[in-house]
């Protein structure tokens, strides 16, 4: 990447290729991303979600609520036991690999974003 810098007026601009810029930004990749998220097949999550995850609060309880759903709908959805669920929920348990899974399907989530 071939990059100039040139100062005007006392403030610093920096110069580069159209090809560069276009590799930087990648504006056909950010326009993917808006497509998806128009259509519903991703999401934004809200920084309050974020936040709740960094003060170390349980994911699946915080998407749980973030999705609007009770714990007895949860273990009904993913045939689990609702004390299953409220021990994954409280720390008592982690969770099964197959359980968080299931877990993951129902909140639209990634596994990842479960553990």
């Amino acid at each position: 990447m071939n990059i100039q810098t040139l100062t005007l007026d006392g403030k610093d601009f920096v110069i580069l290729s159209r090809e560069d810029y276009e590799d930087l930004v990648d504006v056909g990749e950010a326009n993917k991303i808006s497509e998806r998220i128009r259509s519903g097949e991703e999401e934004l999550v809200p920084s309050e979600i974020v936040n709740a995850l960094i003060d170390g609060a349980n994911p699946v309880r915080l998407w749980r609520n973030h999705r609007g759903m009770t714990a007895r709908e949860l273990a009904r959805r993913t045939e689990l036991s609702a004390a299953y669920i409220s021990e994954i929920e409280t720390g008592k348990k982690d969770g099964s690999i197959s359980s968080m899974k299931k877990i993951a399907t129902v909140l639209g989530v990634d596994l990842d974003d479960l553990v």
